[in-house]
């Protein structure tokens, strides 16, 4: 007899504990990748709120920049922007998590750019909100880019999760199962035709 792994099961009562130690950790292995499973799914669903959350909040403040923006240039002209951009730049540093073994982000730390002493602020009080408004939607937009991509990530391992408990309930479980009962019915079997074999002897002995 051969594992559904194609390994020797040797016969007898060795045979037969070896099947029922592998069922057992075969069960106990879909019951613990069952639980990995609803942990990702439970993640995930979280993170995909935070995404949606953040995609408003993106979408609001983009729109809101964008209609300042537009009120700054018509009051002060093109030449009004390079004046309401700091020359320092945005940091973006990305936190990460680990769960079941997946590595996803986490969370964002955001420091805005600082504007030096020696820059000048925005022209007119429309740019200053803009500017305000756009840093706001480049966070939002950074906290959507890490939600996202946390959700792909545990989406995709859930996936394999979810393969890897199909096959040991519809296959591996099922041919275990009944390996472990072919085994038990050939020892039977076995043991019923030694005691007929025995009795027969001691029959003959006795004559």
């Amino acid at each position: 007899m051969t594992s559904p792994r194609g390994r020797r099961v040797p016969a007898g009562r060795a045979g037969r504990l070896r099947l029922r130690r592998s069922l057992a950790t075969a069960v106990r292995g879909a019951d613990l990748l069952e639980r990995k499973l609803r942990l990702l799914l439970d993640r995930e669903r979280t993170v995909r709120r935070g995404a949606e959350d953040a995609d408003r909040v993106w979408r609001e403040t983009l729109a809101e920049a964008e209609a300042w923006l537009l009120r700054g240039v018509l009051l002060g002209g093109e030449s009004a922007l390079a004046e309401a951009a700091p020359a320092d730049r945005a940091g973006v540093d990305v936190r990460w998590s680990v769960l079941m073994g997946v590595r996803h982000p986490a969370a964002v730390d955001w420091s805005d750019a600082v504007r030096s002493p020696s820059e000048r602020t925005p022209p007119n009080t429309a740019l200053a909100h803009a500017e305000r408004a756009f840093r706001a939607a480049a966070r939002a937009a950074a906290d959507l880019a890490v939600h996202t991509a946390a959700a792909e990530l545990l989406a995709a391992e859930a996936e394999r999760t979810r393969q890897r408990v199909r096959s040991l309930r519809r296959h591996w479980i099922p041919r275990l199962r009944d390996q472990l009962t072919a085994a038990e019915l050939a020892l039977e079997a076995a043991e019923h035709e030694e005691a007929v074999r025995r009795r027969w002897a001691a029959t003959r002995a006795g004559r």
